[in-house]
């Protein structure tokens, strides 16, 4: 239908697309004018002044990081490793933020700190800071009794209600959208190869539960045990199902666990139950490395995708899936609708750009070996 037809046959309606237009370009003009100005703002305001209080392997680490992230508008002035020249050394730098990262054992001095709150410095651990540039968490600094006792990784009732309502409603109209490309690529999947066109496996879900999680097969059948690692099933992979894991199709099926309750579109991904006696083990601190704080990955429903799977790679060793699990915690953390917004927004323009998701970013990529967490429980011990 021609604007023509459309303005002759509703009344004042060539006006009303033209307010909407206007109404339209007037809001983006507004956000990007927003967003212009803010830039404006933050060049010009003057580098927050940063004091570090410790030399830890973590203290050490923020002070590089912050060298490098000049997005941050953030200066180191002075790194103190003694805590009897605190004081000279606030009044010699008069800092806006003091980052606390104290070698273990060594005491806090409490009344040079709350002084400084009292004088309008920000007053923040290491582990705090650690969080806010990498956007995980330093799972072996964590304080146990700060987790154990806080309600940061209970996520209220509200929020989980909403990403709920956000799953059914994107799910739902997800699934009918897809529903030819479904089919053509279960007819693929038959043409490719033999072997049935769904993988089925049994995973854990939140507070525990076990599902039968459903999604395309893109590997070869094996008969009996076999690892679950990516890397060491790479020669069982199909043609087409090499093409289906890039962008991600091989999960579509799992819009019928996000329907049926079992998952929601963003969360930890499930793991398979064979995976948890291991991971388990290791998050009790039977095994080699340990995982901490993993059973926290079950207070909230698993997902499709992630902010381990935006921000990181196919975990293929216990370490790596260590690192995934410090990304998974930060979102049970800052779970929220907007927060699931903006992951499936980074997995849509992954899977857009042509490389998939779970691909390593530079800004983040610190490698469990080398993370400064990892070693700050040594330093501690």
């Amino acid at each position: 239908m021609s604007l023509d037809v459309l303005f002759s046959t509703t009344p004042l309606g060539g006006f009303r697309f033209l307010a909407s237009l206007l109404l339209l370009v007037g809001f983006m003009a507004f956000l990007l004018g927003t967003s212009v100005c803010h830039g404006v703002r933050r060049r010009r305001r003057p580098a927050q002044r940063v004091l570090v209080l410790g030399t830890s392997t973590l203290a050490r680490f923020l002070v590089e990081e912050i060298g490098r992230r000049h997005d941050l508008g953030w200066a180191v002035v002075d790194v103190v490793e003694d805590i009897d020249k605190l004081d000279a050394a606030l009044e010699r730098t008069r800092p806006d933020r003091i980052v606390v990262g104290l070698r273990g054992g060594l005491r806090l001095p409490f009344g040079l700190l709350l002084e400084a709150r009292a004088r309008g410095i920000h007053v923040e651990g290491a582990v705090e800071t650690y969080e806010r540039l990498t956007s995980k968490l330093a799972l072996e600094a964590l304080p146990a009794g700060s987790v154990v006792y806080s309600r940061d990784f209970q996520p209220a009732r509200l929020q989980l209600a909403l990403t709920r309502y956000l799953s059914l409603f994107l799910g739902a109209l997800a699934l009918v959208c897809c529903l030819p490309l479904l089919a053509l690529i279960a007819v693929a999947i038959k043409l490719d190869s033999r072997g049935p066109v769904f993988f089925v496996q049994e995973r854990v879900g939140r507070r525990g539960r076990t599902f039968q999680l459903v999604k395309f097969r893109t590997m070869h059948p094996v008969e009996g045990h076999h690892s679950e690692w990516e890397a060491d099933n790479s020669e069982r992979i199909t043609r087409l199902g090499r093409r289906l894991r890039r962008y991600r199709l091989d999960e579509l099926p799992q819009l019928v666990n996000v329907l049926r309750g079992e998952m929601n579109l963003v969360g930890p991904r499930p793991h398979p139950v064979t995976n948890l006696t291991v991971l388990a083990s290791a998050a009790r601190g039977l095994h080699e490395q340990a995982i901490p704080y993993y059973s926290l990955r079950c207070a909230v429903p698993p997902g499709i995708t992630g902010w381990a799977q935006v921000r990181y790679r196919y975990a293929n060793t216990l370490e790596e899936e260590m690192e995934k699990v410090r990304y998974d915690l930060y979102y049970v953390k800052h779970m929220s609708l907007w927060f699931d917004v903006y992951i499936l927004f980074e997995t849509v323009r992954a899977v857009i750009a042509g490389h998939g998701i779970g691909t390593p970013r530079a800004a983040a990529a610190i490698t469990p070996k080398n993370d400064p967490a990892a070693e700050e429980r040594l330093e501690a011990a």
